[in-house]
């Protein structure tokens, strides 16, 4: 409230302090929209458009009727549509503008909890240049404004919530650095989605359209763009996941009756760079070679450019069960396939008219009794586009904007292949997708160089057999029953992998968190709290899991979860805080549970399954387990126990994160999760079992290696080598095969205290801290090597 009471002109425009409401819920809010401030560089727009349905709402147009402001009042100088009978809410800060969970959360706190809900009208420009005001509904007097330059996000409540009725929008405000979000409610509900039509418009770019051109031109310039369609559908928990794809790669499988998304990636890859603007529309239809009266325009939920700043990314949803698409949403019979058309219009700032690129790609609807779950990795369909471009003369341009170029054609390569092979003269201005092309490869493994794999790397299919689901199925309806008794099939089915669709719910029953209420609501205030560690965090945040697309976008749900999950931890445990390697946990748990769950899963792991006694800062459990491990060694694998003690390879140089991160930092996610499988069942032990099972499968290679090549081949070769599920599997197998006996790790921990009593005993003080310290330096600065590379 302090920068709100400070500013004059807010004051001034709501008659005082006394007009100023908000809410108490952890988070700094006002109900007074501020006035812009200084204007900032100009941001990346992401707006998503909720649809366009005629509702009967009281509006009306500067442009085709009188205004009936004020005398005195100024009448803005862009056309503008305006609505009234809203109510403003109030606005909040926001650390994630871009946010869509953020954004309707706040939504829903100040929609409950508004004590002095303000009467506004709205005033939306129709073009980009403009301003969005909000005015008093008596006087027409302008209260605040907000350049649609300023407005990086939009977004409506959902249907059938209490937030139905209510839209918001985000904007930077003053320099960037603080970003909030203003929330309103309409009185007629059916207004919001043309409100958000109207912000739509305003992003729009007005230009005649000219049809393409098959007609090459001498001056062309070609543009070469790669363009990929991914979708994704609604896994019921929540969450919208990657749906796969036939064992030929060409047809997408869906779901009947499930929520879905549509994502589309553009990327230049030749050529002056071009600015994408805006997407002004994501269009769907089944069938291919459809008429563009055949497209139907799906509802944008964002728009944007990627986090390295290469491609430009829209998502769109799309609701399978309207008329239009009922033909993808029937079951396909089998063996057969059908096509889907998808198109994406996108405003370039250099060229005169809109470039629509077009895929067709074919699609399954399975069957709704097929028990299919998807994979978290990324299918995507991807075509070439190339853009024949013509630079205008002065004389030309209709405008003196910076329109530099005008169509002459688009062609798809399918198209120009197809052209080649048939020897055909014409090019058609929207392509047919031969089904004989097939899609690039979409497992292809990273280069056998020198540089580590990257952390949240590998593919893990939700498919899982039959025969498989319905055991655990049996397993789970019984366990429900009793949650206080564990199965006793639960082991061994566990050993060999928990179903990855069954994940999330196991791990829960397993942590013993399925009635952790009490959690779950400290979680919800620990996040309102500030941590005297957020540097650290906020550090690591961008290095862990950058190989998954869900944590790779910084500012992104992924990555904005994490820091929330980090922060609560270090502040609910002050004696251990935050320590490198715990993100890395936390983020394997978000990929199968709500953040709120995936931090109580945290906490118990992190107190009853031994991990607190690690990140202890004396790190005298690290050293005993280490000892622990060389102690196996010398019983299972002798000779290289023996090798390495000639090399003077001691296990803290190359086991460190194996234990830090209980493996998650640097080994592929089939093998991290069945990792966790295994802890969560039987405890922290099994990470014996996995570096053992790791030693004895790299033991003939260790044993040609001198010092220098054991470690780079511990840091690169060896987590590699388990991209392949099938060697993960095996590696897997071995490891629960080893009988490592609770008693011999007690026996090998006593003589490990026996050993460190002895020389505490002969060593200075000064000393001691040493040892400590640089015994672990090794493994902590390896953690994060090249998860940026």
């Amino acid at each position: 409230m302090e920068d709100v009471l400070m500013d004059p002109s807010v004051t001034e425009l709501v008659g005082g302090p006394d007009h100023l409401g908000g809410v108490k819920h952890g988070y700094p809010t006002t109900a007074v929209p501020l006035r812009s401030g200084p204007i900032p560089p100009k941001l990346e727009i992401v707006l998503p458009i909720q649809g366009a349905q005629e509702s009967e709402l009281n509006e009306r147009s500067y442009r085709d009727e009188p205004s009936d402001l004020s005398p005195g009042t100024p009448v803005p100088d862009e056309d503008s549509v305006v609505f009234s009978k809203l109510t403003y809410l109030g606005c909040a800060s926001v650390n994630a503008p871009r946010s869509e969970v953020e954004a309707l959360r706040m939504v829903s706190i100040l929609r409950s909890q508004c004590q002095m809900p303000l009467d506004v009208t709205l005033s939306v420009p129709g073009v980009s240049e403009g301003t969005v005001r909000l005015l008093d509904p008596q006087t027409s007097t302008e209260i605040a404004n907000y350049p649609i330059y300023k407005i990086l996000f939009c977004v409506r409540g959902h249907d059938g919530s209490p937030e139905s009725d209510c839209f918001a929008f985000t904007e930077s405000h003053y320099n960037t650095e603080i970003f909030r979000i203003h929330v309103f409610r309409c009185e007629i509900q059916e207004a919001v989605s043309r409100i958000l039509y109207s912000f739509a418009t305003a992003f729009r770019r007005s230009a005649n359209k000219a049809p393409l051109s098959a007609k090459a031109s001498p001056d062309s310039d070609v543009f070469t763009f790669t363009v990929s369609l991914e979708i994704k559908e609604d896994d019921g928990k929540g969450t919208f996941s990657a749906v796969s794809k036939d064992k030929d790669r060409q047809s997408f499988k869906l779901r009947p009756g499930m929520d879905k998304k549509i994502v589309i990636y553009v990327q230049q890859t030749s050529n002056k760079e071009l600015a994408i603007e805006r997407c002004f529309g994501l269009l769907l239809s089944p069938g291919k070679n459809v008429k563009n009266s055949d497209m139907h325009l799906l509802d944008l939920e964002s728009m944007g450019k990627s986090s390295d700043g290469k491609s430009y990314i829209i998502t769109g949803s799309w609701n399978p069960n309207t008329p239009q698409f009922q033909a993808v949403n029937e079951e396909t019979p089998k063996d057969k396939f059908m096509y889907m058309t998808t198109a994406v219009d996108l405003v370039i700032t250099e060229v005169e008219e809109p470039v629509r690129f077009l895929l067709e790609t074919r699609v399954r609807v399975c069957s709704p009794n097929d028990r299919l779950f998807w994979p978290f990795s990324k299918r995507s369909y991807t075509e070439s586009f190339y853009l024949k471009l013509r630079p205008m003369e002065n004389k030309e341009r209709k405008s003196n904007s910076d329109t530099l170029y005008e169509v002459v054609s688009l062609e798809s390569e399918t198209e120009r292949e197809r052209r080649k092979t048939t020897a055909s003269p014409g090019i058609q201005s929207c392509g047919s997708h031969s089904s004989t092309v097939p899609s690039p490869p979409e497992d292809d493994e990273e280069e056998d160089n020198d540089e580590p794999l990257l952390s949240g790397s590998g593919d893990v299919s939700k498919e899982c057999g039959e025969k498989i689901l319905e055991t655990w199925g049996d397993l789970l309806s019984k366990w429900h029953l009793n949650l206080a008794v564990r199965p006793k099939p639960l082991p061994a089915l566990v050993r060999s992998g928990v179903p990855e669709a069954l994940r999330g719910e196991v791990w829960q029953l397993l942590a013993g968190c399925h009635n952790n209420d009490h959690l779950v609501e400290e979680y919800r205030t620990l996040i309102t709290k500030e941590s005297p560690q957020d540097s650290a965090i906020t550090r690591d945040i961008n290095r862990t899991f950058p190989a998954h697309d869900y944590f790779k976008d910084t500012g992104g749900d992924g990555q904005d979860s994490l820091y929330k999950i980090c922060k609560a931890y270090s502040v609910y445990d002050e004696e251990i805080g935050y320590c490198q390697g715990q993100s890395f946990l936390a983020a394997v748990l978000l990929l199968h549970m709500p953040e709120e769950q995936a931090f109580s899963v945290l906490v118990k792991i992190m107190f009853e399954y031994g991990l607190r006694e690690l990140f202890k800062q004396n790190f005298e459990d690290l050293h005993c387990k280490f000892f622990q491990l060389e102690r196996l060694m010398q019983e299972y694998i002798p000779d290289l126990y023996a090798h390495f003690l000639n090399l003077g390879l001691e296990a803290h140089m190359y086991a460190s994160q194996w234990f830090l991160t209980l493996f998650t930092a640097k080994f592929p996610l089939y093998m991290v999760f069945h990792i966790i499988d295994l802890l969560l069942c039987e405890g922290i032990s099994v990470i014996f079992n996995v570096a053992l099972a790791l030693l004895k499968t790299s033991r003939d290679d260790l044993l040609q290696m001198d010092f220098e090549g054991a470690l780079k081949f511990f840091r690169v070769p060896v987590p590699k080598r388990y991209r392949s599920e099938e060697n993960a599997k095996k590696l897997m197998e071995l490891a629960c095969s080893m009988k490592i006996s609770q008693k011999k790790l007690k026996k090998y921990e006593k003589e490990y205290h026996t050993i460190r009593e002895q020389q505490e005993q002969q060593e200075a003080p000064i000393e001691r801290y040493e040892v400590d310290s640089s015994c672990i330096c090794l493994g902590l600065c390896s953690l994060f090597t090249h998860q940026h590379s």
